[in-house]
């Protein structure tokens, strides 16, 4: 299965869809994100556009083609 290639420095404001709205939401934008001292992402905040609801996510689902999708779509 193909898989998003995400490099973690870029995340800050990048722009994803969800394959499957998740409360009728499907675009969303990460809008926070912190690191540790060895550079391993600590935090990932995403945030739909619609609502600005916010929740934390694991930043490597975003890999995944058959949940999210890079850009607005």
């Amino acid at each position: 299965m193909p898989m998003n290639q995400i490099n973690p420095r870029k995340l800050l404001r990048s722009k994803w869809t969800a394959v499957s709205p998740i409360n009728k939401e499907k675009h969303f934008i990460i809008t926070d994100i912190e690191f540790d001292e060895e550079g391993v992402v600590i935090h990932c905040e995403i945030e739909a556009v619609m609502s600005k609801r916010t929740q934390l996510i694991d930043w490597r689902q975003l890999k995944e083609q058959d949940v999210w999708l890079q850009g607005w779509k």
